[in-house]
Protein backbone atom coordinates (compact mmCIF):
# COMPACT_ATOMS: atom_id res chain seq x y z
CA UNK A 1 0.00 0.00 0.00
CA UNK A 2 0.96 3.65 -0.89
CA UNK A 3 0.06 5.93 1.70
CA UNK A 4 0.38 9.93 -0.11
CA UNK A 5 -0.63 12.35 2.67
CA UNK A 6 -0.14 15.79 4.39
CA UNK A 7 2.18 13.73 6.55
CA UNK A 8 4.46 12.21 3.51
CA UNK A 9 4.78 9.08 1.77
CA UNK A 10 4.85 5.71 3.22
CA UNK A 11 5.06 2.14 1.88
CA UNK A 12 3.71 -0.35 3.71
CA UNK A 13 3.75 -3.91 2.91
CA UNK A 14 3.51 -7.41 5.35
CA UNK A 15 6.08 -8.08 8.13
CA UNK A 16 7.36 -11.26 6.79
CA UNK A 17 8.67 -12.37 10.34
CA UNK A 18 5.39 -11.61 11.87
CA UNK A 19 2.04 -11.55 10.27
CA UNK A 20 0.79 -9.62 13.60
CA UNK A 21 2.70 -6.41 11.94
CA UNK A 22 3.37 -4.04 9.06
CA UNK A 23 6.64 -2.87 7.34
CA UNK A 24 6.43 0.95 7.21
CA UNK A 25 9.01 1.99 4.44
CA UNK A 26 9.78 5.62 3.57
CA UNK A 27 12.58 7.24 1.78
CA UNK A 28 13.24 9.94 3.80
CA UNK A 29 13.08 10.53 8.07
CA UNK A 30 10.78 12.86 8.17
CA UNK A 31 8.24 10.58 7.21
CA UNK A 32 8.48 8.63 9.51
CA UNK A 33 9.20 11.10 12.19
CA UNK A 34 5.51 12.71 11.26
CA UNK A 35 3.78 9.19 11.75
CA UNK A 36 5.85 9.20 15.08
CA UNK A 37 3.69 11.86 16.24
CA UNK A 38 0.89 9.67 15.68
CA UNK A 39 2.25 6.40 17.42
CA UNK A 40 4.65 7.44 19.79
CA UNK A 41 6.31 4.07 20.10
CA UNK A 42 7.62 4.05 16.32
CA UNK A 43 11.21 3.58 16.01
CA UNK A 44 12.84 4.01 12.73
CA UNK A 45 15.53 2.47 11.63
CA UNK A 46 17.94 3.35 8.31
CA UNK A 47 19.13 0.58 5.52
CA UNK A 48 21.02 2.69 2.98
CA UNK A 49 20.88 -0.08 0.73
CA UNK A 50 17.13 -0.44 0.60
CA UNK A 51 15.01 1.20 -1.80
CA UNK A 52 13.03 2.71 0.73
CA UNK A 53 15.97 3.52 3.47
CA UNK A 54 13.56 4.32 6.51
CA UNK A 55 11.91 1.74 8.19
CA UNK A 56 9.85 1.06 10.90
CA UNK A 57 7.87 -2.31 12.17
CA UNK A 58 4.15 -1.45 13.28
CA UNK A 59 1.76 -3.68 15.04
CA UNK A 60 -1.67 -4.06 12.58
CA UNK A 61 -3.85 -2.72 14.68
CA UNK A 62 -1.74 0.50 15.54
CA UNK A 63 -1.47 0.84 11.61
CA UNK A 64 -4.92 1.27 11.46
CA UNK A 65 -5.66 3.35 14.06
CA UNK A 66 -2.83 5.78 12.59
CA UNK A 67 -4.45 5.57 9.13
CA UNK A 68 -7.49 6.15 10.65
CA UNK A 69 -6.35 9.31 12.71
CA UNK A 70 -4.28 10.35 9.10
CA UNK A 71 -7.65 10.31 7.90
CA UNK A 72 -9.35 12.21 10.17
CA UNK A 73 -7.34 15.00 9.50
CA UNK A 74 -8.42 15.62 6.13
CA UNK A 75 -9.81 19.51 6.18
CA UNK A 76 -8.49 20.68 3.21
CA UNK A 77 -10.07 21.21 -0.21
CA UNK A 78 -7.62 20.39 -2.64
CA UNK A 79 -4.75 18.10 -1.34
CA UNK A 80 -1.69 19.62 -3.39
CA UNK A 81 -2.54 23.09 -1.96
CA UNK A 82 -2.66 21.40 1.56
CA UNK A 83 0.63 19.31 0.82
CA UNK A 84 2.73 23.03 -0.56
CA UNK A 85 1.57 24.48 2.75
CA UNK A 86 2.59 21.52 5.34
CA UNK A 87 5.42 20.33 3.50
CA UNK A 88 6.80 22.71 1.24
CA UNK A 89 6.68 23.28 -2.35
CA UNK A 90 9.36 21.13 -3.68
CA UNK A 91 7.06 18.03 -1.74
CA UNK A 92 4.27 19.49 -3.39
CA UNK A 93 6.02 19.11 -6.81
CA UNK A 94 6.87 15.45 -6.23
CA UNK A 95 3.42 14.72 -5.68
CA UNK A 96 2.52 16.73 -8.18
CA UNK A 97 4.62 14.34 -10.54
CA UNK A 98 2.65 11.29 -9.17
CA UNK A 99 -0.46 12.49 -10.00
CA UNK A 100 0.22 13.66 -13.42
CA UNK A 101 1.73 9.83 -14.11
CA UNK A 102 -1.46 8.54 -12.44
CA UNK A 103 -3.83 10.81 -14.81
CA UNK A 104 -2.24 8.04 -17.39
CA UNK A 105 -5.02 5.41 -15.92
CA UNK A 106 -7.97 7.16 -17.27
CA UNK A 107 -5.90 5.96 -21.31
CA UNK A 108 -6.97 2.72 -20.52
Amino acid sequence: MWVLSTRGFLSVVADDADPSRVLVRARVREDLDRLGELLPQLEPWHDPTADYAWRALVDRSEWGHALGAIAAEIDYRNFKNAVADRQGEARAAVYERVWAELRELLRG
